[in-house]
């Protein structure tokens, strides 16, 4: 069984026993959470989509780490106009273990 979540102005496709990154959440480490923003519920070869949100349905997930990705790089150039500009980010994540998916 498998369901599609929305959490962090992102989809995610998850099954139980999986390990994701997420966008940050505030939570602590080894929390229990549950995710209830679930688009889809998928068994074999049927499919529950919902209107936006399926009705009784969620994740159970618990919170394994918090961490950063790795750096990315941004350069600006205009050729030959004396312009460079470097410039950096690293994006906080939460990495969860998806437990249960409740249908």
């Amino acid at each position: 069984m498998y369901a599609v979540i929305k959490t962090g102005g992102k989809q995610y496709k998850v099954a139980a026993g999986e390990k994701i990154k997420v966008e940050q959440i505030t939570a602590d480490v080894g929390q229990e959470i549950v995710i209830d923003q679930v688009l889809a519920v998928g068994n074999g070869a049927e499919l529950k989509v919902g209107a936006p949100l399926v009705d009784g349905a969620s994740v159970q997930a618990t919170v394994v780490s918090h961490g950063r990705h790795d750096k990315v790089r941004i350069f600006k150039m205009r050729r030959r106009k004396h312009y460079q500009k470097r410039q950096g980010h690293r994006q906080n994540y939460t990495e969860l273990l998806i437990s249960a998916v409740v249908a």
